[in-house]
């Protein structure tokens, strides 16, 4: 009987708010790490809503993939062309009724490493929301991981064959084998299979770790005593190999047989990767560069002519880091990698550092024209994770023996090929590369095809287009990239131009917004003929920030910036609150010290708020509510001292203050309740003209007693002729 010792586990990270979702970035990414020789892995998957009014029935949708994030698609958009796309698996919990959703979910002989899951809300309404206006309903996902460990797994040895018992359906056996570099093939025998009682011996034999959404796991069923095998090509290189056996037979059956394994390794052939290293550099008379690695078998004195034993022709690559999520791989050597008809030539990519895999890998394939292969000839191409493809054979179809590849074809009237994969897994990476000719060409065997290799590591594909930005993001410690597109752009890489606007498009929304602000010119106008000096360059100053704000806040080509970005933001903001400000102190008709102080005060104290909370609603309601209420009881104070109401006049109420007051609910009510990501840029215009227009009614009429020429003496009569108040008003007489 085996003996087997488990150990549990449980790992847990803090739950996190889901915002609707817009881009990547809206969705929440967590990272776990499932420990070696893992037997059995149990996630538990919570989602929960508050209990405010606004909260509703909605989805939380779920996304798990080993090795790499997820690459999620909610807004169906297109994808860019010559990239592929991994798999993963979904899993959607509904909030309804019940404020908490649990989901459980089970996996056997999971794939060690880093796993990722990925939850998210459905689209966003588009809806703009005044921040602090309405309490938005809170939704938070937490994930948990708990895993049994087999402690103490047995190592199997190539090539020993060793007894092993399993006690009854119950109790499966767990070993792993280590997998060497260039192993061309693995054998699995099992044979002299009996049981303790005259039942049937049936074993079930699975090979690989299970990964979601598919598993690529391998199967063998044993019966009876008769030898049982399984022939593995293009193994994981440099890998531990799970190897579970569960019997089948009835309960109390005591199974006994033999397991045997063995490999096929081969050397790599062709010309020395050292020699061409060495070439690669006198040429360059200068050693690698700081921070590159060189990926190759050094093989001294191999012979270019002699294959031998060998399964493939290694061609040696340096890895450079950039940056983050940066990396540019260069092949030593010549500049084009020869292809042979005989053996594949392998290149490759380490992308195992743990942090690679949050970018995007290009690769792109030039067959040179000096190439002197048949018309009819086809190089053939598998990017592949963990091991290359050998077999010829399976070039077609770029499948390992636990994975599926990417394929890539070229030929003489195809000579280029490209591929990107966003978030590829976490491992070794293999270019495998295969000349194929018809059988009827015997003079292929005689040629070789030169191509031309150009890969590398990128944050984003394409650095997100002319109409993305790419951001890169962050979670305890582990970065990943993503696109955040613009001008109605959508799409993974910011290339889906469905709902896209045109330049024509942008241009007039730019004009919208920062034109609309010229209507605060008759405001100006009418505070000048009043005499509301400090209020006219109160709003001068708004229409100047708010008009250039507008023009660099624009997500496509009709852009300007005067300055930097953040200061004409908060100098809009700062302009638009305190001319409401003084606006409302202006109509309560204060005394010119007062009024003076307030104004000086308020603006002070708008600027803190809004270094504060920029978007905060009560930075505006805030400064509004005060001056209305002092406005407010400035009016009822002197309705009740003069027993008539103010303004006095029914004139000033009806052509005035009213249509004043009119403008400015309907902007508001647009500014709360109407403003939406595809029509802002007419509610905002409109916005702009209406908070413009309903100023020019609201100020109240200024001195009548001065005049337009009394000012102008004022300000240019010399020193005789101006009256001297401070002295009159001291005078001794």
């Amino acid at each position: 009987m085996w003996g087997v010792t488990y150990v549990f586990e449980y790992f847990s990270q803090i739950s996190q708010r889901l915002p609707f979702y817009s881009w990547y970035g809206s969705a929440r990414l967590f990272r776990f790490r499932v420990p070696e020789d893992t037997a059995i892995l149990h996630w538990l998957l919570q989602a929960s809503r508050g209990s405010s009014p606004n909260c509703g029935r909605t989805q939380v949708t779920v996304h798990i993939r080993s090795g790499a994030p997820p690459i999620i698609n909610p807004l169906g958009t297109q994808f860019p062309a010559n990239m592929s796309l991994p798999g993963f698996y979904s899993q959607t919990l509904t909030l309804a009724a019940s404020q908490e959703n649990t989901t459980f979910l089970n996996l056997t002989s999971p794939a060690a490493g880093d796993w990722f899951i990925v939850a998210h809300l459905p689209e966003e309404s588009g809806k703009i929301e005044v921040k602090g206006f309405s309490t938005p309903c809170t939704y938070t996902f937490q994930p948990s991981m708990s895993v049994l460990r087999v402690l103490g797994m047995p190592v199997l040895e190539p090539n020993i064959p060793i007894w092993q018992t399993i006690s009854g359906p119950s109790w499966p056996l767990h070993t792993k084998l280590f997998v060497p570099e260039y192993s061309a093939s693995l054998k699995l025998e099992l044979r002299n299979c009996t049981a303790n009682i005259s039942v049937a011996c049936t074993l079930h034999v699975t090979l690989g770790s299970a990964t979601l959404p598919r598993s690529f796991q391998k199967v063998l069923n044993c019966t009876g005593e008769a030898p049982c095998s399984l022939l593995l090509a293009s193994v994981p290189w440099q890998k531990w190999l799970r190897i579970t056996v569960k019997s089948l037979s009835s309960a109390g059956a005591s199974v006994s047989f033999q397991m045997t394994t063995s490999f096929v390794v081969c050397q790599p052939g062709g010309p020395s990767a050292f020699q061409a290293f060495y070439k690669s550099l006198n040429r360059s008379q200068a050693g690698p560069l700081l921070g590159s690695s060189v990926n190759a078998t050094w093989q001294v004195g191999a012979n270019a002519s002699s294959l031998g034993n060998s399964c493939l022709h290694s061609q040696p690559v340096t890895r450079e880091d950039l940056d983050t999520v940066s990396v540019v791989f260069r092949v030593l050597g010549e500049p084009s990698v020869p292809v042979w008809p005989q053996l594949p030539t392998v290149l490759l990519f380490n992308l195992d550092s743990g942090m690679d895999s949050g970018g995007t890998l290009v690769l792109s394939l030039q067959l040179n024209k000096t190439s002197q292969i048949p018309e009819n000839a086809t190089v053939l191409a598998c990017l592949s994770a963990a091991s290359p493809v050998l077999d010829p054979n399976a070039m077609w179809d770029c499948r390992t023996a636990f994975s599926q590849g990417y394929p890539l074809n070229m030929s003489a009237s195809s000579p280029a090929a490209a591929l990107s994969i966003p978030y590829p897994e976490s491992d070794r990476w293999f270019l495998s590369l295969h000349l194929v000719c018809p059988k009827d060409a015997g003079e292929c065997n005689k040629v070789k095809a030169l191509v031309t290799v150009t890969a590398s590591l990128r944050p984003c594909f394409d650095d997100c287009g002319a109409y993305g930005q790419c951001s890169l993001l962050r979670r305890l410690g582990y970065l990943y990239a993503a696109c955040s597109c613009k001008a109605g752009w959508s799409g993974w890489s910011c290339t889906d131009g469905t709902k896209a606007l045109s330049v024509g498009g942008q241009l007039l929304a730019t004009l919208l917004l920062t034109l609309s602000n010229l209507l605060f010119l008759p405001a100006i106008v009418v505070a000048v003929y009043s005499y509301h000096l400090v209020e006219a360059s109160v709003y001068l100053f708004t229409m100047f920030f708010s008009t250039f704000y507008h023009a660099c806040d624009q997500p496509g080509v009709a852009i300007l910036c005067i300055m930097d970005y953040d200061t004409l933001q908060f100098c809009d903001f700062l302009g638009s609150v305190v001319s409401i400000w003084v606006t409302i102190l202006c109509m309560a008709q204060l005394k010119k010290m007062l009024k003076y102080i307030l104004g000086v005060l308020g603006t002070l104290f708008i600027a803190m708020s809004l270094q504060l909370d920029r978007r905060g609603v009560w930075n505006i309601m805030g400064p509004c509510l005060l001056a209305l209420v002092i406005m407010i009881s400035v009016w009822v104070y002197r309705g009740v001292k003069r027993r008539h109401c103010y303004p006095p006049s029914w004139k000033r109420w009806a052509f005035f203050l009213c249509p004043g007051i009119s403008l400015a609910l309907i902007a508001i009510a647009i500014y709360a309740f109407m403003e939406t990501n595809e029509n802002y840029y007419y509610t905002h215009s409109l916005w702009h003209v209406l908070m413009a227009g309903c100023v020019a009614f609201l100020l109240p009429p200024g001195d009548k007693v001065k005049r337009l020429w009394v000012w102008s003496r004022k300000l240019l009569c010399g020193y005789q002729i101006c009256n001297n108040d401070q002295e009159e008003l001291y005078a001794v007489t």
